[in-house]
């Protein structure tokens, strides 16, 4: 999950795995891979840099399974 705020300023997480497109048009618009259309405040650019940071930790961690 990415952590990201609405233009009104109102903080959400977003699961990265459902992120289609991403466009700045000045604002940025995220489309969802059913669809769904969500304005943000951060940037194009913030947001790829998020995810890429996200997928990194999820496939990067060092994380102890207990059995």
């Amino acid at each position: 999950m990415i952590k990201l705020k609405t233009l009104k300023g109102n903080i959400f997480y977003l699961n990265a795995e459902l992120i289609e497109k991403i466009e700045e048009l000045p604002d940025t618009l995220i489309t969802l891979i059913g669809g769904k259309k969500l304005w943000v405040s951060e940037s194009a650019d913030k947001v790829v840099e998020k995810v890429i940071s996200y997928k990194k930790a999820i496939h990067c961690s060092d994380w102890e399974v207990n059995s």
